[in-house]
């Protein structure tokens, strides 16, 4: 490492492990300044405990070397986790200043221990070992040496001393620029915010996100007025309600024009700079280019597989969204005769087809879909009832702001398994969407139970009122739930395979089958209760809601496929071929589209490229692919579920033990084929999405 770590300050809350219940990170003593320090140390108290494992003079066996690898840096991931889960919902100055600071010494830190020939040499001459049948192991520990030995071998390992040093400069300026992406694109959200003076334009927008939208407008300084704030996707949430047309337009502009300002905030010489070392990188490891590099490692093992799911998928969706579109056009003529259909125009004319088709108004189902009511009555509920899991507030636990709501999980038995943290409302230093993630992994090699967060982005409201959602925000808590059950549920003995710790294109899996008990009949109607007078949604909204769950189809597969084929453009991209000039970013997006066949005027990518944080600032480049790939075996499960009785704690059990509690302990597709006893079918899928129909 280039930088010089002193001993850890024995006051620094990580300098030990948290005597918290269940580890969780003391964020009453734990300030912005604590991070830097136990960072710093914690990467050099591992590379010393890399060193001595490296240094070995004992034959390699599991417990000296993989083990060791498995018990090694505890406290650089402790300061790790708790920064980064704070960093990601409470984004200051400070934390910005950090994260500059040691991304780049993050990636060099793993480029030490990943790119050391003698750990290397130690863990092929296990491998060896094991081959000549001098070593059983476990099937754990057997997926666990050969997924360390591909990590060793896609690290670059097996590259001469001069390619390696240049991966070590790329994956350091990797860092350094997904980090930069993300605090432009959340400076960028926050200036692009739409401020309205005039409360008519609001027509349409309920009066708890009213309120909202004052507050929010308030805690900037513009009294009297509103801010309606952005959200992560093109398709903002308040266009299916405002019925100023002229404003719906300013929002939707103001969506899709994130990070291509030509100010501070703009993202494109940025994501350019992401785009050609990706694709560099990918030479230097033999792949033809950055989208084959991610496939390789992967369930879908090859960017061809990926290609020729999503072109398949692709002719359908769009017939299908053309076909909406004629309908939404028509309802348009009524308002405004001689108009086109723009993209600001679909989610409110949408929602106006549906309520004359099918009598349901999406402002009306917001007082039935309160917060407090969908977690405890819909989201605990179905873990209840197919797990056993009961949850306690804990007012006594502490997160990293005052919004973040602290719940210790129990399972069937009565004991404790670990704690869930909810981190719900919009705030201006957090970043858009909604999203997972672990402060602790549960290991019985550790002894440690887990700790997860999940995050969403739900405008808050004024105090004392509640928090009313939209059906799509009911769909996104159970889904994030989903990801956190994967992590609760995690039964692993080695931390690196605990919860989601799987591929990309495997990790949404889990939580898109969750999403299927907000649709259940038992589960709706229990958390469906008007928040003032407590009757439950009516029986015929209820039946409506169900019966129209494919509406809109065409356009939500459509602008999903038009994002994931627009990633794999990207990174299909030889490094001389990405573009030098931000000003061709458009035109390289609007060719790409074309070329993929998906480039309808009306239905933007639900990202699009300035502001796609998947790829250039979340994790996912070349794998947005992922969220369809792992829905064929979500609909295939859901189809699992209906054949053996829907909401049945014998199905809970059965999908914890041969699938959630794994991991990452297994070959993921063989959990796959031990829940459903063969391998996944994409028929589901295609009429789940009403891909057959047309």
């Amino acid at each position: 490492m280039t930088s010089d770590a002193l001993p850890l300050a024995a006051t620094n809350p990580f300098a030990r492990a948290s005597d918290l219940p269940y580890g969780l990170p003391d964020f009453r003593e734990l300030r912005e300044d604590h991070y830097l320090p136990a960072l710093l140390a914690g990467m050099a108290e591992q590379r010393a405990e890399v060193e001595a494992i490296a240094t070995d003079p004992a034959d390699p066996t599991v417990e000296n070397t993989l083990a060791a690898l498995e018990r090694s840096g505890r406290l650089l991931h402790r300061a790790a986790s708790a920064f980064y889960v704070q960093s990601g919902a409470e984004s200051t100055p400070a934390l910005q200043a950090v994260e500059e600071q040691v991304a780049p010494l993050l990636a060099e830190h793993s480029d030490a221990i990943w790119l050391d020939a003698r750990l290397h040499a130690r863990v092929e001459a296990l491998a060896a070992r094991v081959a000549d049948d001098e070593a059983e192991l476990a099937p754990d520990t057997a997926w666990l040496l050969h997924r360390t030995r591909t990590r060793f071998a896609r690290a670059g390992v097996g590259l001469g001393e001069a390619d390696q040093q240049r991966l070590r400069a790329i994956n350091a300026e990797i860092t350094t620029l997904d980090a930069a992406f993300g605090r432009l694109l959340l400076a960028g959200a926050n200036a692009a915010a739409v401020l309205v003076t005039d409360e008519a334009e609001l027509d349409g927008l309920p009066d708890d996100a009213r309120d909202a939208a004052a507050q929010a407008a308030a805690a900037r300084g513009h009294e009297g007025a509103w801010l309606i704030e952005l959200q992560l996707p093109t398709q903002q949430s308040v266009l299916s309600l405002l019925r100023d047309r002229g404003l719906r337009e300013r929002v939707m502009t103001a969506s899709t024009t994130r990070g291509a300002t030509g100010d501070e905030h703009d993202t494109r010489s940025t994501l350019l700079g992401l785009v050609r070392l990706r694709a560099e990188r990918a030479r230097l490891l033999g792949f033809e280019h950055h989208a084959a590099y991610v496939a390789a490692d992967a369930t879908a093992g090859s960017a061809q597989a990926v290609e020729e799911m999503l072109t398949r998928l692709a002719p359908a969706a769009v017939t299908n969204a053309r076909a909406e579109a004629a309908d939404l056009e028509h309802a348009l003529q009524a308002d405004h005769p001689g108009a086109s259909l723009e993209p600001w125009d679909w989610s409110y004319y949408a929602g106006r087809v549906r309520q004359e088709r099918r009598a349901l108004d999406e402002a009306e189902l917001r007082p039935y879909l309160e917060l407090e009511r969908v977690l405890a009555d819909g989201v605990f509920l179905a873990a209840n009832r197919l797990y056993g899991l009961t949850f306690a507030e804990r007012h006594d636990l502490v997160g990293y702001h005052p919004d973040v709501r602290v719940f210790e999980v129990f399972d069937a038995d009565g004991s404790g398994l670990g704690l869930f943290l909810g981190d719900w409302w919009t705030r201006p230093a957090k970043r858009g969407g909604a999203w997972m993630n672990s402060l602790v992994d549960q290991s019985t090699l550790l002894g440690e139970a887990p700790v997860v967060v999940n995050n969403l982005n739900v405008p808050q409201p004024p105090p004392g009122q509640p928090t009313l959602l939209t059906w799509d925000e009911v769909i996104t808590l159970f889904h994030e739930f989903g990801h956190a059950l994967h992590g609760l549920l995690s039964a692993v003995r080695y931390p690196s395979q605990s919860g989601t710790s799987v591929p990309r294109d495997f990790v949404e899996y889990p939580s898109q089958v969750n999403e299927m008990w907000a649709w259940d009949p038992e589960v709706l109607r229990s958390f469906a209760v008007h928040h003032e007078t407590g009757e439950p949604m009516p029986d015929a909204w209820v039946e409506t809601l169900l019966a129209a769950r494919q509406d809109g189809e065409g356009f939500a597969t459509t602008e999903y496929l038009a994002a994931a084929l627009l990633d794999q453009a990207w990174y299909r991209l030889a490094p001389q071929d990405v573009p030098t000039d931000p000003e061709q970013v458009e035109a390289f997006e609007a060719r790409a589209l074309r070329d993929a066949g998906v480039d309808l005027r009306t239905v933007p990518p639900r990202y699009r490229t300035t502001y796609f944080n998947h790829i250039f600032g979340s994790g996912y480049s070349a794998g947005y692919y992922a969220y369809i790939w792992s829905e064929v075996l979500d609909a295939d499960t859901v189809d699992w579920f209906a054949e053996n009785g829907g909401l049945r704690r014998e199905n809970g059990d059965v999908f914890r033990s041969r699938l959630l509690g794994r991991g990452g302990s297994i070959d993921p597709l063989q959990a796959f084929r031990d829940l459903r006893g063969r391998d996944p079918h994409i028929e589901p899928l295609l009429v789940r999405r009403g891909l057959t129909t047309r």
